[in-house]
């Protein structure tokens, strides 16, 4: 089936399987597609009930949870688009949010609520909301919209016709101003995405996925609308166990998933400290990853340890949802110290690879990755001078700058060089700062691994952040030396710092803006 609108696909499933798990809770409670469909249906009727059109924002501020699911398909079936926030956030910023996209209503736990309406009273910005006591399974959903009911019944209204140009969801993303952007995305961006994976990883109604990725993180797309289209259970992995490798790693094999999908960092500390030769991960079928370059030795140590799955890096920023996909062959060669290529394009997208002035150049050079194609964003939301400065100008296609460079393999997959504000000019150098964390990766000892740039009156210095397996503390010399046997010595950090874990943001990757502050 080709996937027109996202609301069709939860619908679609509860008529085939009413009876089927749809979401399992990390404490083991669960709801049926049928359940899951007709709790969307009431909030939908109670959006609409409150004034919630078509083409409105809505805005969640829920943990993850069956709760937010069905809030997130019942904004949907009312034509709106929904808006999800990180709920451990400061309120401050999710209020940024809400207003920033205007929203016409906000569903929100009880304990959150107030933190948000203390942000909007300043502006008399005053949102109607969905207060639900809690999350779990959707009983408090329920029990929050029966109260509604008691006070004003919400008829019942149809869904929105399916429109794939219709905005879908709005996810913001931090932005290098330090105000977070809104990346808006159509049905139809996200779509191509869910119809191509189901052509390349082929699920079915047995699968059982992972949900790791906080629903505000492009991730989740993948989670939700991959395994509801095909009537497969998504396992919610709650916060906090989600950050805990050595619990988590037992908690997958007991789960018994079949499809895996996070960012590499959490997948390298369970290859290191999960002791999963302990457990049978005999179910696990698919292993995904995205969102961080995967450190080359803990690749092939977790494929060391789950040797029978298939593996895909898959690429691309939240403005086009995946973009380029690699298989990673069975073997790794014991020569590769390199990390893997982020691929070739998907289907449904179309690469082009830039100089700096925005011209096309030849395959083995290097340049930054632009994407067009039909999962490319519609715009950032209210932002039209961000949004014409995404493409690049004078085309006829719109192509999308990732501000990634990469370069082109004789095979055809792309290789990927670094952010390009990530790149450095130091002493006439310059340095990418992932090549010295790639280096830094080399060393026996080291878990984790990060290099930041920072202003000095040189011009610019590199500071490097390591933590290692055993707590052990490394010396500053020691550090330098095997930098100096493994990297030019212009490349070699200035400063080295050593700590116990590094920072990770709310959708696990390295926060480089918090080790810039570390002093």
């Amino acid at each position: 089936m080709t996937t027109r609108a996202l609301h069709q696909l939860l619908d679609l499933s509860a008529s085939r399987f009413p009876d089927k798990a749809a979401i399992e809770e990390s404490e083991g409670d669960s709801i049926r597609y049928g359940e899951l469909a007709r709790l969307s249906d009431r909030v939908r009727d109670r959006l609409r009930q409150m004034g919630v059109e078509p083409g409105d924002r809505v805005g969640i501020c829920l943990r993850k949870s069956a709760d937010a699911v069905a809030s997130l398909f019942g904004i949907m079936k009312a034509g709106a688009a929904y808006v999800p926030v990180d709920p451990t956030a400061p309120a401050s910023r999710n209020a940024f949010i809400f207003r920033n996209c205007a929203v016409k209503s906000i569903i929100v736990e009880a304990q959150l609520a107030d933190g948000l309406h203390q942000e909007f009273s300043p502006v008399c910005f005053a949102p109607e909301s969905i207060v639900l006591d809690g999350v779990g399974a959707g009983v408090p959903l329920t029990h929050s919209l029966d109260q509604l009911d008691v006070v004003s019944p919400a008829p019942s209204t149809p869904s929105a016709v399916p429109d794939p140009a219709r905005l879908a969801y709005i996810l913001y993303t931090s932005g290098s101003t330090g105000q977070p952007k809104g990346v808006m995305l159509s049905h139809s961006n996200a779509a191509c995405f869910i119809d191509w994976c189901s052509s390349v990883f082929q699920p079915n109604e047995h699968d059982r996925f992972s949900s790791h990725a906080p629903f505000h993180f492009d991730l989740s797309i993948l989670d939700i609308y991959v395994s509801i289209k095909h009537g497969a259970t998504l396992v919610i992995v709650e916060e906090q166990l989600g950050k805990e490798p050595a619990r988590l790693a037992a908690w997958i094999a007991e789960k018994k998933l079949t499809v895996w999908y996070s960012a590499p960092s959490i997948l390298s500390l369970m290859a290191q400290v999960g002791r999963l030769k302990d457990y049978d991960y005999s179910s696990l079928r698919v292993v995904l990853f995205a969102g961080e370059v995967f450190p080359i030795k803990y690749l092939k140590l977790l494929k060391l340890l789950w040797p029978h799955p298939r593996y895909f890096n898959l690429y691309g920023p939240t403005e086009t949802n995946v973009c380029t996909f690699y298989e990673v062959p069975q073997v790794i060669p014991d020569c590769q110290t390199e990390p893997v290529p982020i691929g070739k394009a998907c289907a449904y997208c179309e690469p082009l690879v830039v100089d700096e002035a925005g011209t096309e150049i030849l395959p083995a050079a290097e340049g930054e990755l632009c994407i067009a194609g039909p999962s490319v964003l519609e715009g950032y939301w209210n932002l039209p001078e961000n949004t014409a400065k995404a493409f690049l100008p004078g085309r006829d296609n719109r192509w999308y700058r990732t501000g990634d460079i990469v370069v082109e393999l004789p095979d055809g997959n792309y290789k990927f060089l670094g952010r390009r504000d990530r790149m450095i000019k130091k002493r006439g150098y310059r340095i990418e700062l992932g090549e010295i964390e790639a280096a830094l990766y080399r060393h026996p000892a080291i878990k984790e691994a990060a290099a930041v740039a920072l202003p000095d009156d040189n011009g610019v210095s590199v500071k490097a952040f390591a933590s290692t397996r055993n707590g052990a503390r490394l010396s500053t010399i020691e550090l330098k030396a095997f930098c100096a046997e493994n990297l030019p010595l212009y490349m070699v950090p200035d400063l080295f710092c050593c700590v116990e874990s590094l920072p990770k943001t709310s959708t696990d990757k390295v926060d480089y803006q918090k080790l810039k502050a570390m002093k």
